[in-house]
């Protein structure tokens, strides 16, 4: 099914892979250290449960917007999907994610383990969209 040429299917596959990039990063093997570096416990989240809501949303964004970059680009195969969510993800991602480190506190650490989630997302969502006929 495809919408104004997008393949549906494929954005909610790509969009289920970059939730679960996300729930290995953050819940399997970072979780303690991101929480540490974020300086965030469990507690201060308490009655602003419903910010996870938005946790689906995400990755559903970036797949449209990965979509539309690779039909944009008319890349062909995994392999131009994948390099397309290279390039978004340097140069879009990357650089905005930049300006929360530039402009705060934030640890060094914490840039590493977002942005390596960030471009995994990218570079695995580009390679099923692209992949995907």
């Amino acid at each position: 099914m495809r919408v104004n040429g997008l393949n549906v299917p494929a954005i909610i596959v790509a969009a289920i892979a970059m939730y679960a990039i996300g729930f290995v990063i953050y819940g399997l093997l970072f979780s303690e250290l991101w929480q540490q570096l974020a300086e965030v416990t469990q507690e201060d989240f308490v009655g602003e449960e419903w910010r996870m809501a938005l946790s689906p949303v995400m990755p559903i964004l970036m797949a449209i917007g990965l979509a539309l970059a690779i039909k944009w680009r008319g890349a062909q195969g995994w392999i131009g999907g994948a390099m397309t969510g290279a390039l978004v993800a340097v140069f879009l991602v990357f650089s905005a994610r930049l300006y929360s480190f530039a402009y705060s506190t934030e640890q060094p650490g914490l840039l590493a383990i977002d942005t390596a989630h960030l471009v995994l997302d990218c570079l695995v969502g580009g390679a099923i969209l692209g992949a995907w006929k």
